[in-house]
């Protein structure tokens, strides 16, 4: 059966490991976090192992992110380094990682490219796939699948960008072959509202997110990528776990075909 897995603090309320552990008692396989301090982000690791679960990607930070491309890139590169580094520190075999930021953000360049061949290069000396995630300029993302055509890259779909991003724009007919691993939520479709509600919560289609999933013969994980604070901060945050899991596993159902 296809694993399932969630954010870590999709909802304030619990401790990493009280997080960890109630996501797996419910039936979450997978998880994934954004880059934490070192001992933090170890110890999250731990408790992934102590609970059965699976440390499937780091989110890279992505703050000022289309300074890669610029000739000074305040330290961004190194930002994704280290998230390399925290990847083999937590155990988590991939980073994912954006191109861009904004709906205006700097042409390609070669500096550009050469600080992402950089990274490329460094994920493969530890042994860390880089998976770059969809956000609002496919020539980005189409570069880069075109730059690094091995393995040690795949792409991120993440459905919620789709909606809102790209609206009438599908990802997965052009990439779904180099999947390998998602970010599921859901929005109201108006641009820019990157709302990441829970699946069906808003007006994103899911039988279409099903049906490219299986049309791409993607296989692993469904990620939830979700925790709009402003919509669920009243629920408490073991409600709010089980809901999603609920949602996910509906998914799944569909996905799967079950």
């Amino acid at each position: 059966m296809r694993k399932i897995g969630i954010n870590l603090h999709a909802i304030a309320g619990l401790t990493d490991e009280e997080y960890i552990r109630e996501s797996a008692a419910l039936g979450f396989n997978t998880l994934f976090s954004g880059v934490k301090e070192a001992e933090r982000q170890a110890a999250i690791g731990d408790f992934c192992v102590k609970y059965g679960m699976e440390y499937e990607t780091l989110h890279a930070p992505f703050g000022h992110m289309n300074d890669i491309w610029l000739e000074e890139d305040n330290g961004m590169l190194e930002e994704l380094l280290n998230c390399v580094d925290h990847c083999v520190l937590a155990g988590a075999p991939i980073a994912v990682v954006h191109l861009s930021a904004g709906s205006r953000p700097p042409s390609i360049t070669d500096i550009g490219r050469e600080r992402f061949t950089r990274l490329v290069e460094y994920g493969r000396e530890k042994n860390v796939k880089i998976a770059f995630e969809n956000q609002r300029k496919l020539a980005n993302i189409a570069w880069a699948f075109e730059a690094f055509p091995d393995e040690s890259v795949g792409f991120c779909w993440d459905c919620g960008h789709e909606l809102c991003f790209t609206p009438g724009r599908h990802y997965m007919p052009l990439f779904g072959d180099r999947l390998i691993c998602t970010h599921i939520h859901d929005n109201t479709c108006i641009y820019n509202d990157d709302s990441h509600f829970l699946p069906f919560d808003g007006a994103g289609d899911f039988d279409y997110v099903a049906q490219a999933i299986r049309d791409s013969g993607y296989t692993g994980s469904l990620m939830l990528e979700v925790g709009n604070k402003n919509r669920y901060g009243g629920m408490d945050p073991r409600d709010f776990i089980e809901e999603a899991y609920r949602r996910i596993v509906k998914l799944r159902a569909m996905t799967d075909g079950e």
